[in-house]
């Protein structure tokens, strides 16, 4: 199975308004467990940060769950994480840091970073707390509930800019850069 390429017949993710509320809330006192096992504290974060919030990223040879394809804006994690990272150096020249959450384990993550050569880190959010800090929008699949694909930019602990949905997620790094090089 092929993770980089995304099925030309997938559904595109509407947007229902789960995200209308973001632009101006400051960011929770919280951190995660970054896959180069550090805390990484939102509220200590200073000046521009990119968090690309996606569901779940694949593995090779492991099917993906059932009716996954089928899920407006489930399918192209490793697209959107791989854009990310062949942008990243443009992202470091806007002094832009960027990183990664979902609510995989750090383990699971780690072999994703590995693999797909990210050089930033993913964060795990296992119990799901940004959902009901921030009231982000999930769904569910194979009995797992799972965020939706969001990205939030923040400057010095306030959200200033989301984008949701996001479709096709390979292209959200450039609308993230394109955003970033004319508000910056």
């Amino acid at each position: 199975m092929n993770l980089t390429d995304l099925p030309g017949n997938l559904p595109v993710p509407i947007d229902d308004g789960s995200a209308n509320h973001l632009s101006g809330m400051l960011m929770p006192d919280i951190s995660f467990i970054a896959t180069d096992n550090q805390d990484v504290s939102f509220k200590q974060l200073e000046g521009f940060v990119v968090i690309y919030i996606y569901p779940m990223t694949g593995q090779p040879d492991v099917p993906l769950p059932n009716g996954w394809d089928d899920i407006p804006g489930a399918r192209g994690c490793t697209p959107q994480s791989c854009g990310f990272r062949d942008h990243h150096n443009e992202l470091e020249e806007l002094n832009a840091q960027v990183f990664g959450l979902s609510s995989q384990k750090t383990s699971y993550q780690l072999e994703a970073k590995e693999r797909l050569h990210l050089p930033f880190e993913l964060l795990s959010d296992a119990q799901l707390a940004l959902k009901d800090l921030l009231q982000l929008p999930t769904f569910t699949a194979a009995g797992m509930e799972l965020y939706k694909r969001i990205t939030l930019v923040v400057k010095d602990g306030v959200i200033v800019k989301t984008f949701y949905p996001i479709f096709p997620p390979g292209s959200n790094a450039e609308e993230v850069l394109s955003w970033l090089r004319s508000n910056a």
